[in-house]
């Protein structure tokens, strides 16, 4: 009974914020008016505003502030189902790609996620089952140029893809160039959508500030990304409590979240659920669905790299 109480009062904060939400952003779009050219989304201080062209293209981007918080509910579905088994490293051998769809087959994982190379091997070996390929995108640094992610994108969904992970334009970002990182995620998630893939967006976490977080997230929302995603596991720092809940609270319930990086426990992905994510990307994958990992073992994993692959 305590347990439903409290479900209650959660859900009369979430609703609570959502309302006042919509009084700010409403409040915000009177005295900011948007033409049918431009589409807005606000959420944890900031509003960002992208603007196109006749054709769908991006001409302007630009994040302003705005006090309000916007929370949603993750979708209460087992931990197998929403983990993506990664194996991402550089020198990973066709026998250890053979392993990894064997694995997910076996537990039932949603997808295998793993370089492009790799991509047709995966989709031979997982024919026929609902284990799904995912592949990533101007891994792991993002920053190849839009083009060459379309053409990555369309590659990867030829041979077999149907889940895309696509890395942003990280210094784009931070030197404020909003019309790069929103035409660079928007190309991919068109060419995804097309090719009947969906799109998770990584806006590597660690290498931003909570504003960059924030606007990362807007605008991979604005662009109809399917999620939004922590980290690549390559730049020192993977997914955290905190992050997850910051990026759900800034898309709400309406798109998912992936924890990724250093997720190597059955308590760390239930930490990640918890907080909002309803997809793990994780190579210790096995481990967390047999429940293996000492509060030791979790402490020394906690204080080694980060690593998604």
């Amino acid at each position: 009974m305590a347990t439903d109480s409290q479900m209650v009062e959660q859900i009369v904060e979430i609703i609570t914020r959502e309302v006042l939400t919509a009084m700010e952003e409403r409040k915000y779009r009177q005295q900011n008016p948007v033409d049918g050219s431009c589409k807005m989304e606000c959420s944890e201080g900031l509003c960002v505003r992208t603007c196109f062209d006749k054709i769908g293209n991006v001409v302007s981007a630009g994040a302003e502030r705005l006090s309000t918080r916007l929370g949603g509910i993750p979708a209460d579905i087992s931990i197998a189902s929403m983990i993506d088994h990664t194996l991402l490293k550089p020198d990973a051998t066709k026998d250890q790609i053979a392993q990894l769809c064997f694995e997910a087959r076996k537990y039932s994982f949603a997808s295998v996620c793993v370089n492009p190379a790799n991509v047709r091997l995966c989709a031979e070996l997982l024919r026929g089952t609902p284990v799904r390929v995912c592949s990533v995108i101007g891994f792991p640094l993002g920053a190849n140029t839009p083009d060459v992610k379309v053409m990555e994108t369309q590659l990867a969904i030829q041979h077999g893809a149907s889940e895309i992970d696509m890395v942003i334009n990280i210094g784009a970002l931070k030197s404020g160039d909003l019309e790069l990182v929103s035409r660079d995620i928007r190309g991919v998630v068109r060419t995804a959508h097309n090719g009947g893939a969906i799109l998770k967006v990584i806006i590597e976490t660690a290498l931003l500030n909570n504003d960059e977080k924030v606007t990362a997230c807007l605008l991979a929302k604005e662009a109809g990304a399917d999620f939004v995603k922590t980290s690549t596991g390559f730049s020192g720092g993977g997914a955290t409590v905190e992050d997850i809940a910051l990026m759900r609270r800034v898309v709400g319930p309406e798109i998912g979240v992936k924890a990724s990086g250093g997720v190597r426990t059955t308590q760390d992905a239930e930490a990640m659920v918890k907080a909002g994510a309803n997809r793990i990307g994780a190579s210790a994958s096995v481990k967390i669905v047999q429940g293996v990992g000492q509060p030791a073992e979790a402490a020394s994993a906690a204080a080694a790299p980060a690593k998604g692959y």
